[in-house]
């Protein structure tokens, strides 16, 4: 580093870089119903709003963690959140989905050359293990608090303006945090001197493109269709292409022996879980609020603040608690309360349900999501050379993206197999097909369709509909959450059985051999 400036600064500034990616999260969601009004997208064209930004994120994280590596952090973290912001406001202009597509993928990359950047400078900031703890713990909480916003900031907007300007805030807001960084982060030296690894960077960018892009098509294409089982072939040929090339490469993009750690691999295992609930908590209880409780999306925001608040506070206090009692027995304990949240939920969620049940549900969730991903995106980072932190917190970011869009495509499947086969059964039978067709596309459309009858007089066959689809949507999320919950539980016996407590103790000049390989032991069976 080339000076030494405030460190309360330098926090408040990349925790604001990072915020600003994760609000993107959920507030653009609160717009898809304006676009189809505004822009006539289609619901193929708003998928691809979402997934265009996604699909370039994951695509490029590894390689823009590399790069951030070898050029300079500081300067690749500003360089994102110019190319973020700007294509953000420009896509505000878009007169066409098309346009819009365009400039979310755009934002993917600027995104992709942010995030990775925001963690290894803090990492490169925050040396100790105590500092780094709790800096990674405000930087976990920063997620559940702009995912929670997201509705809350779009909502408000809306209310107020048109879809565009839910884009055109990002702009300005990007300018802010980049004159922050200017200001206040230091620049890192790059460690890493050798030449790129050009095949490495290739060969990761595909394997997560390919992977996530038949993430998101397999619920619609079908899990054992030809194209999906066809792209998780070619997904695994390209991993194993890149494990191969890494192992030869003189110097690789990333030592792919680091999977041997335990503290590496299970929390990024462990990341990957949280995400995976984190993501489908968000796809059901949104549809619970709007479509069940017809709660506005400012109003759904709203009652999403209490796992907000406890996803921040379980951040903050897991990475401290890891540090004195241990990251196995914190994760753990995190991914339990998320296995015991789902099997409470998918016990007891339904339309008569009082909120403040489900508000504690919620803060019994944020609290393990909170104690789960903070201290295990700290394991992952204590286990990687400073040269390489980039790269770390890019396969970090990598492991939440894959096991949030995983979350979202299995949990999804499973609702809506069952929403599906349900509502066969329960819809009345002197419904009209094309009637019932619309109804099957989501519980939002079945809604629609009771209106629609009731405008119609048709008030005993609309009651019918809704208490159909109704029934039909709290079945499939109940099933989802149970799913959910063992996911969960799975996640919470695998950290117990393989995540070290403890880094290894550093050596001190006096230790002996056998007194390291003592501690050593100890450090990963406690």
């Amino acid at each position: 580093m080339t000076r030494s400036p405030s460190k309360p600064l330098v926090l408040v500034a990349l925790l604001l870089a990072s915020f600003v990616i994760n609000l993107d999260t959920t507030l653009v969601n609160v717009a898809l119903p304006a676009l189809t009004r505004e822009l006539g997208a289609s619901t193929s064209q708003l998928q691809w709003v979402v997934d265009a930004y996604n699909l370039v994120f994951a695509a490029l994280l590894l390689t823009s963690g590399s790069l951030s590596d070898r050029f300079g952090r500081k300067g690749m973290l500003m360089a994102g959140l110019l190319v973020f912001g700007a294509s953000s406001f420009i896509g505000g202009y878009a007169n066409s989905p098309a346009e819009l597509i365009t400039a979310r993928a755009v934002m993917g990359l600027g995104a992709a050359m942010t995030f990775p950047a925001t963690l290894a400078l803090l990492t490169g900031v925050f040396t100790s293990r105590k500092e780094r703890a709790l800096s990674i713990g405000l930087w976990g909480a920063t997620a559940g608090v702009a995912i929670a916003l997201g509705p809350i900031v779009g909502g408000f907007l809306l209310e107020h303006y048109n879809w565009s300007s839910i884009f055109y805030v990002l702009g300005p807001v990007s300018v802010a945090v980049i004159a922050l960084v200017a200001l206040f982060v230091p620049r890192s030296e790059s460690l890493d001197r050798h030449r790129l690894d050009y095949l490495g960077l290739l060969l990761s960018g595909a394997f997560m493109g390919l992977l996530i892009y038949t993430i998101i098509e397999a619920p619609n294409r079908g899990w054992t269709a030809t194209a999906s089982l066809a792209g998780f072939a070619g997904a695994a040929l390209l991993l194993a292409a890149y494990i191969i090339g890494e192992r030869r490469a003189e110097h690789p993009m990333l030592d792919v022996r680091l999977f041997k750690d335990m503290r590496f691999s299970a929390a990024s295992a462990a990341v990957t879980i949280a995400f995976f609930t984190l993501l489908g908590f968000i796809f059901l209880i949104t549809q619970f609020f709007q479509f069940v409780r017809t709660y506005s999306p400012l109003s759904t925001g709203v009652h999403l603040l209490p796992v907000a608040a406890a996803v921040a506070v379980g951040s903050t206090l897991g990475t401290r608690l890891a540090v004195r009692i241990g990251t196995k027995a914190i994760v753990t304990l995190g991914l339990a309360l998320q296995a015991a949240f789902y099997f409470w939920a998918g016990g007891t969620i339904s339309p008569q349900l009082g909120y403040g049940i489900i508000a504690l549900q919620m803060v019994v969730y944020g609290l393990g999501m909170g104690l789960t991903s903070a201290p295990a995106t700290e394991s992952i980072m204590g286990a990687v050379a400073a040269d390489k932190a980039g790269v770390g917190s890019a396969i970090n970011d990598s492991t939440r993206l894959l096991g949030g869009t995983l979350g979202v495509a299995v949990i999804g499947s499973v609702y809506a197999m069952l929403y599906d086969a349900r509502l066969d059964s329960a819809l009345p039978t002197s419904l009209p097909p094309q009637l019932a067709n619309l109804a099957h596309q989501s519980v939002g459309a079945a809604y629609g369709v009771s209106g629609q009858l009731a405008a119609h007089g048709q008030h005993s066959v609309a009651s019918a509909v809704l208490q159909a689809a109704t029934g039909a949507f709290d079945h499939g999320l109940s099933i989802g959450c149970v799913v959910a919950g063992f996911v969960a539980l799975a996640g919470a016996l695998l950290a117990g059985a393989f995540l070290p407590a403890q880094p290894p103790r550093r050596p001190a000049p006096d230790d002996s051999p056998a007194e390291l390989a003592r501690t050593s032991h100890e450090a990963a069976v406690r």
